[in-house]
């Protein structure tokens, strides 16, 4: 093991010395013998005995180019933990073995993009070229760390909650680094990073943009706020927490929904229902599900856009009160009772499309409502909306294209590849993690990052993201697409930590992880689940 890391089972080896200073990557090739020049990025670090460079992802071990993180392997068994077991790379020759005596096969081991090393310069071939056999099929699996500058993260936060206008900047450390974008049904949206906020503007920009990125995409907490809307604590995996409160749930649907959903559930308990919602706030007696289980009118007046009967718009503005808005009285959103409708005694439920806020109101002999305790034949509706809710999460997605550079390292005629993902002859995964392949032009993906091994991501001071991505294909496939046949190595070769002829750098060690349980093996041929 070399020197200057260190493993441990919490995460990837870390430098126990600073990194070096940088050199411009114009400056001539003299430098001072005890330095190397790391060519892994465009930033062409000089770095010194025993310290990392500035990405933290290669040292200088005793004049040897040492790639830092470990290479993964991902083994067909369900993930048990988030980070595997660390072993060194075999000191011994291959037996055939690979853990408890089982054979190594394309059934059993995946070679992941997670510490191989990148494809830079382009003429490169990528790091490792693997083939194995899966089910009686030949396969081959071309592993390459990719450097994105256009990449970004797509975040998804279940709540029902006003977050921020579309369109308003996300900042981080008071940088710009994304916007709020349209929202979904029962979640905020944000869209943070691209090429943009990491290379056309200031330098702190560029740095905190990427920083954010890397937190995120490694299962990170990170902390951001919306210009004129919320402060926000978001983690892939985990309920976000709004300006100091933690979300519990998304709302069961639209107020319209919810309604209809309830209907026949409140029939005989209360003579009107109110959902408040920011969306569409839903009455109960003017619903078409109403007026279909009989309902009778009750007279009442919202004061908000009508859309369709019982359906309206535009009932307060957004917020993070009621249903999303910024109601605290939900009383405000009426208007005068038709008093040829209306009766004294008339009962009111309003309730908020989470259940989160809920009251009960009586007309008095002036047809004003009158607050009083929530009767308990309405408790388990409201509660029943509250069940039907699914816990608040935070969801992200790493976002990038796969440019021709990258292309290049699998094929010596990059739209070949492009083409092959196109037609679904090659599956591509991001450390063993399935992507979704945007359609049209280009390999345009995405990838939920908590299903991805910890720490798979990684950085270089451009600034730019770097990401693992494997292509796999049958063996013919790859030699029709004029794939660099001669750096395809065996399977066996590849778990000893034997890149391809190209490689000009050492690997550190090897991290063995289960993949995800509700993940399809990589190996498997399109279409198919094991």
């Amino acid at each position: 093991m070399p020197a200057c890391v260190r493993m441990n089972a919490a995460g990837p080896p870390r430098i126990r010395k600073a990194r070096p200073v940088t050199q411009e990557t114009s400056a001539p090739d003299t430098a001072a013998p005890q330095k190397i020049r790391c060519d892994a990025c465009p930033v062409m670090c000089y770095i010194a005995e025993g310290r990392s460079g500035a990405c933290d992802r290669y040292a200088n071990e005793e004049g040897v180019l040492v790639r830092l993180d470990p290479l993964t392997i991902l083994e067909n068994r369900a993930r048990e933990g988030a980070e595997g077991q660390l072993v060194p790379f075999l000191s011994r020759e291959w037996d055939g073995d690979l853990i408890g005596g089982e054979p190594i096969g394309g059934d059993q081991a995946f070679v992941t993009a997670i510490g191989a090393g990148t494809t830079y310069p382009d003429y490169k071939p990528a790091p490792f070229i693997v083939a194995s056999r899966y089910d009686d099929a030949d396969m081959v699996t071309v592993v390459t760390e990719g450097i994105f500058s256009y990449c970004g993260a797509k975040v998804k936060i279940d709540t029902d909650r006003h977050l921020g206008s579309e369109c308003a900047a996300v900042r981080a450390e008071g940088e710009v680094i994304g916007h709020v974008t349209t929202s979904e049904y029962g979640s905020q949206m944000l869209s943070l990073g691209g090429v943009n906020h990491l290379t056309g503007g200031s330098k702190k920009e560029g740095r905190v943009t990427c920083a954010t990125l890397l937190t995120l995409c490694n299962g990170g907490e990170v902390a951001l706020s919306i210009d004129g809307g919320a402060e926000l604590l978001v983690q892939a995996g985990r309920p976000p927490i709004v300006n100091g409160l933690r979300e519990e749930r998304m709302r069961v649907g639209c107020g319209s929904a919810t309604v209809g959903m309830f209907a026949a559930q409140w029939q005989g308990l209360v003579d009107e229902v109110v959902v408040v919602d920011d969306h569409i706030t839903g009455v109960m007696s003017e619903h078409q599900a109403g007026k279909v289980i009989g309902w009778s009118p009750t007279g009442i007046k919202i004061l908000g856009r009508r859309s369709t009967p019982g359906r309206y718009f535009q009932v307060a503005e957004p917020g993070t009160g009621w249903g999303g808005t910024d109601l605290t009285d939900p009383l405000s959103i009426l208007g005068p009772w038709n008093p040829k409708i209306a009766w004294p005694g008339l009962s009111l439920l309003m309730v908020s499309t989470t259940g989160e806020h809920s009251a009960y109101f009586e007309l008095d002999d002036a047809l004003q409502p009158v607050a009083k305790p929530m009767p308990e034949r309405l408790l388990p509706s409201v509660a029943r909306i509250e069940e039907n809710c699914e816990p608040a999460m935070t969801s992200v997605l790493f976002m990038a294209g796969a440019g021709g550079s990258l292309r290049a390292g699998v094929t010596q005629n990059p739209v070949g590849l492009t083409r092959s993902v196109q037609q679904a002859l090659t599956r591509v995964t991001i450390g063993g993690a399935p992507a979704y392949i945007w359609p049209g032009g280009g390999i345009t993906f995405m990838v939920d990052v908590t299903r991805t091994p910890g720490n798979a991501f990684g950085y270089v001071p451009t600034p730019a993201m770097v990401a693992p991505l494997e292509f796999t294909m049958r063996r013919a496939d790859y030699e029709a697409l004029g794939g660099h046949m001669d750096y395809v190595v065996p399977l066996s070769e590849a778990l000893q930590g034997i890149a391809g002829r190209q490689s000009d750098h050492r690997l550190s060690g090897r991290r063995d992880v289960g993949r995800g349980a509700d993940a399809p093996w990589p190996l498997l041929p399109q279409g198919e689940r094991k």
